[in-house]
């Protein structure tokens, strides 16, 4: 425990010293300290404590000015603007005790000579004793200072953190929160500048921002020195982390890298310029390079789990790299205050039925969707004109912008990433908010009628008009257990993180097709023969797309890996059923390049897909390239949990053919515990049920083919559809037939469907039968579980 001196080195802080030092100090200190073993890098520093606050503003007779600016504002005689700005001025303009001036110097010449000698460069930052509370982010709420240089400066940056306790945004915030004024004090954090200024920068979550997912560390990096990624004027590169596999060191468990536009870094302002920092534009190869390699990925999110243990809460931290000696360091730590104080047995979902048309995306913060009015603001100078309830628009907000963001019902920006000002303080306040979209400030106009839609994953949504929202309470404390597995229908990994929570027994069917389509974006064969590609447009695309990738397959294999472990994150260690690509002919033309490699089908719905495409010549080498970022996703980032099935598959010997390519490819059946399924969705599969089960670990019962083709209806004809019945009695014995003589073979199945969901006769029917597995999408789930409940129940208890 820290005693009450003017000046503490972080050596000599630990965490129950807020009171002393302020939340920020303390961890820094409780890190040093306890930390330092583990392999936490922290930059040396010193704080000034609380009694050297209350002594500054005690003996410059600032006490009095406190009480009565803040009585006129809280009196309604004084606006906020000039109450803020009359304390401020006031502290500043303070004289520093003697004792104190003293203390600091002393202190920061022997940081500089801990440090090498000579006066060195050093970040300021202000350090309240009531923030980083488990209910309370005072995120940005005071001033950071960086590369101050000097006695004579450092005293100055002290006298301004001081002051910044009264910024505006602070004394909202703690009026919003009841914090007394008075009660808060500030101490000065004084650490030795890491030059990140020559590297980067960024802030980590170890748990999902947005969906509390708590098995990912959430990175986002820039170039420079750090403060544009807090105040969101930059949009980063961001890495997800799968934490459970980080202590496996023959693994690489990134499921996310995403390239940020990175607009502009912050570095060192020459030798007597107004300001010891400057912004400028980053290099065309600097926006189009990751900031981290992999391997600094995975030393961070150990970094961050090591945070997280120790402290036992997940944690919000910030972070540097010094460009001269590759080091990182963790420059601050405080608990994450959103995701962790949510109730995980309640799930609120929002979906969105009519809309206008799409008028901007970006990076959605939150799972909520909100309409109102554009009150589009570029500058803080105008946020008096702010209308209460409406969607905030701006090219990125500060802390000066918190008193109107907790009154919008939705904020917009040009820039900034998941872990920028806009993003976290929306997060706290529960509004819904789309981050880094580039052009929002010249696309929408004020007053013009928006829905903001946060409820598709990570990508929001800006439509024109007032769309139709659903919102449903799901209780999840109060499903019952079934014997019969309820498993979920996955396939885009931008949503899979929303239902972690659901009780699911895993994925039942994952679908790859979503991954390359709305990822991966070009045909494999465009991407192998390059050459082929004659269409001007669509190379161009691809260039740029897979630029960075040493060629042009590896940009597919690895997207389509970590895009798949996306979903199998969600899953594990329940298994993931992983459908390899079923496009129709006319889909796979429809990719970028893919045209060329794609005959016209009459009749693509029983063409040229599933199995009968893997062994042919003209796709086998597509395939492979399937094959192989299943092997990575199971291999190299760990993810043993997937299991690989088969589509329309239309005969044992075209199995036998299939799988001979898997093998060739390192996928063999039972090797490394792969297990292998097939769709049930062809008559055959029935019919030669125990000729497919010598050679598959499972069947799947693909529902909406089996019924296509048991009643000859092409399942996409309009004119059909009044035909088109999965109930009908010819398909349940088809479903009976087939459940019966895989479990004479002992092998597993399952079922893929809407059905159980929309009827629960048909539940009845399933488990009657006794069906292994139900797999349903997420919206299903609750009701489908309840519904397998009572059938079970019902089959135990026949009336």
């Amino acid at each position: 425990m820290a005693t009450e001196a003017e000046v503490i080195f972080f050596d000599a802080i630990g965490r129950n010293d807020v009171a002393v030092v302020g939340g920020k100090n303390a961890s820094l200190g409780e890190m040093v300290c306890a930390l330092d073993a583990e392999g936490i890098r922290v930059p040396p520093g010193f704080a000034t404590t609380a009694n050297a606050y209350r002594r500054f503003l005690s003996e410059n007779g600032l006490d009095s000015v406190l009480r009565a600016k803040l009585a006129e504002f809280a009196e309604g005689r004084a606006t906020l603007h000039d109450t803020g700005e009359a304390i401020r001025t006031a502290i500043v303009a303070g004289r520093w005790p003697a004792d104190t001036e003293r203390a600091i110097r002393e202190a920061y010449r022997a940081l500089s000579d801990q440090s090498g000698g000579g006066a060195i460069s050093v970040a300021v930052r202000s350090s309240a004793t009531a923030e980083d509370l488990p209910d309370a982010s005072f995120a940005g709420q005071q001033e950071t200072f960086l590369n101050v240089v000097g006695e004579d400066d450092l005293l100055t940056a002290c006298r301004k953190c001081y002051a910044s306790l009264f910024t505006d945004r602070a004394i909202s915030y703690r009026e919003a929160k009841g914090f007394d004024h008075l009660k808060v004090a500030l101490s000065v954090g004084v650490q030795l500048m890491v030059r990140s200024d020559l590297g980067g920068s960024g802030v980590m979550f170890s748990i999902d921002t947005e969906t509390g997912f708590d098995k990912i560390v959430l990175i986002d990096a820039v170039w420079g020195l750090g403060e544009n990624i807090v105040q969101g004027t930059v949009t980063p590169d961001e890495y997800q982390v799968y934490k459970p596999f980080l202590d496996r060191p023959n693994l690489r468990p990134i499921i996310e890298k995403r390239l940020g536009a990175k607009e502009k870094k912050m570095i060192y302002a020459q030798a007597g310029s107004p300001s010891p920092v400057r912004n400028v534009p980053t290099s065309k190869a600097e926006r189009a390079a990751f900031v981290l390699t992999d391997e600094e990925v995975l030393d961070l999110a150990r970094m961050a789990t090591k945070i997280e243990a120790h402290y036992g809460v997940p944690m919000d931290i910030e972070w540097a790299k010094d460009g001269l000696s590759g080091a990182l360091f963790i420059v601050q730590a405080r608990p994450e205050t959103v995701q962790s104080q949510s109730d995980v047995g309640k799930l609120q979902q929002f979906s969105v039925g009519a809309h206008g048309k799409t008028l901007i995306t970006g990076l959605s913060v939150g799972e909520k969707v909100a309409s109102g009015p554009v009150c589009l603001i570029e500058s803080p100078e105008d946020i008096d004109r702010f209308v209460d309830g409406a969607v905030l628009v701006t090219s990125n907000t500060d802390p000066d912008w918190v008193p109107i963001m907790k009154r919008a019902s939705a904020i917009v920006t040009d820039h900034g990433g998941r872990t920028s000002h806009a993003a976290i303080v929306s997060r706290e306040l529960g509004v819904p908010a789309i981050v880094g979209c580039g052009t929002a400030t010249y696309v929408l106009h004020d007053q013009q009628e928006v829905t903001v839609d946060c409820a598709q994953g990570d990508q929001g949504f800006v439509y024109e008009g007032s769309a139709e929202v659903q919102v449903k309470d799901l209780d999840l404390t109060t499903l019952p257990e079934t014997r019969t597995k309820v498993m979920l229908l996955l396939a885009n990994p931008a949503t899979a993180a929303r239902w972690w929570r659901l009780p699911a027994d895993g994925i039942g069917l994952a679908r790859m097709e979503f991954v390359v389509a709305n990822t991966i974006r070009v045909h494999p064969m465009a991407l192998l023969q390059f050459d082929r590609v004659t269409d001007e447009a669509a190379r161009k695309e691809i260039e740029l797309i897979t630029s960075g990738y040493p060629d042009k397959s590896t940009y597919f294999v690895e997207r389509l890996a970590t895009g798949l472990a996306r979903l199998a994150a969600v899953a594990y260690p329940n298994p993931m059923i992983l459908r390899t690509s079923d496009f129709k002919t006319n889909e796979y033309a429809d990719l970028l390049g893919g045209a060329v490699f794609e005959p016209v089908e009459d009749n693509p719905m029983i063409g040229w897909r599933g199995a009968s495409r893997y062994y042919d010549p003209a796709y086998i080498d597509g395939f492979r390239l399937e094959c192989r970022a299943i092997k990575q996703l199971r291999e190299v980032i760990g993810f043993d949990n997937v299991r690989v099935m088969i589509p329309f598959c239309r005969t044992p010997e075209e199995a036998d053919l299939v799988l001979k390519v898997m093998a060739e490819e390192g996928l063999t059946r039972g090797q490394d515990g792969l297990e292998i399924y097939v769709m049930c969705e062809v008559p055959s599969n029935v019919i030669l049920a125990e000729e497919f089960a010598k050679r598959f670990d499972g069947f799947s019962i693909g529902s909406n083919d089996l019924t296509q083709l048991t009643l000859g209806i092409d399942r996409d004809s309009d004119k059909l559809a009044p035909l088109f019945n999965d109930r009908h009695p010819a398909v349940e014995w088809m479903i009976r037939t087939v459940i019966e003589k895989a479990h004479a073979t002992d092998t597993t199945v399952g079922l893929c469907g809407q059905a159980p969901s929309n009827y629960p006769e048909f539940a009845q029917v399933l488990v009657d039968a006794g069906i292994d597995s139900i797999s349903v999408v997420p919206d299903s789930f609750v009701s489908v579980k309840t519904n397998v409940a009572y059938a079970e129940k019902e089959a135990r208890n026949p009336k």
